[in-house]
């Protein structure tokens, strides 16, 4: 089983979230960007080609996030419209003002609360700063509101962390962060966002340690 790297109050897995789940205590909120399934195959090469954009084997398919739904925790899934997931009247959206042509103007994000559906508008120009090679990067603004939708969460869980952006806004924000990443390139770069995210600190929040690897107590 791998080990976690922790650094500051984040706990990051480089390992498949199915067999890291079972393994974890307590959260207060799952929020994530699962992989769409959309970017392998004739049809989608064919989609990448359009956009420019070239998703590997991590998006030959969607993954199965049933077991995110057996944690009991409150639940914020972007592109949750592609998954079979509960009818619920609290969805996010994410409004595009300046997407390209090829590619969606609008976002949802699937949640397990039950309040009016919110909209978030921002320029994905404005995200040009914080790019760091992961071709569906979120944008740090846009996971920061998600986790004002979750002012009592104190734990937050990524399965599938990707560059690390909501561990990002968790650090930023005084939250403690689970994140799982399976592709060892994005687990890195996940890393040295949060350690540089804990560097730089809002006022309120303590310097954390340094980066360490601790192994589990089984």
């Amino acid at each position: 089983m791998s080990q976690p790297t922790i650094i500051g109050n984040a706990v990051l897995y480089n390992a498949d979230c199915l067999e890291i789940l079972p393994t974890l205590g307590k959260v207060d909120a799952v929020v994530t960007d699962p992989p769409y399934g959309i970017g392998f195959g004739a049809k989608h090469t064919k989609w990448s080609a359009n956009r420019g954009v070239v998703l590997g084997d991590w998006d030959k398919e969607a993954p199965d996030i049933a077991p995110l739904l057996e944690i009991g925790a409150e639940q914020i899934i972007w592109g949750g419209e592609r998954f079979n997931l509960p009818v619920t009247r609290g969805w996010l959206t994410w409004a595009k003002p300046d997407a390209a042509p090829t590619f969606a103007s609008t976002e949802f994000a699937w949640t397990s609360q039950d309040r009016p559906a919110r909209h978030f508008t921002y320029s994905v120009g404005a995200t040009n700063g914080e790019r760091v090679g992961h071709p569906t990067q979120k944008p740090l603004a846009l996971m920061e509101w998600c986790l004002g939708f979750l002012p009592k969460a104190e734990t937050i869980l990524d399965p599938f962390m990707g560059s690390g952006t909501t561990g990002v806004a968790c650090a930023k924000l005084g939250r403690k962060f689970i994140g799982i990443e399976i592709e060892p390139k994005y687990f890195d770069i996940a890393c040295r966002r949060i350690e540089q995210a804990y560097a730089q600190p809002d006022l309120y929040i303590a310097a954390p340690p340094k980066a360490v690897q601790e192994g589990l107590a089984l």
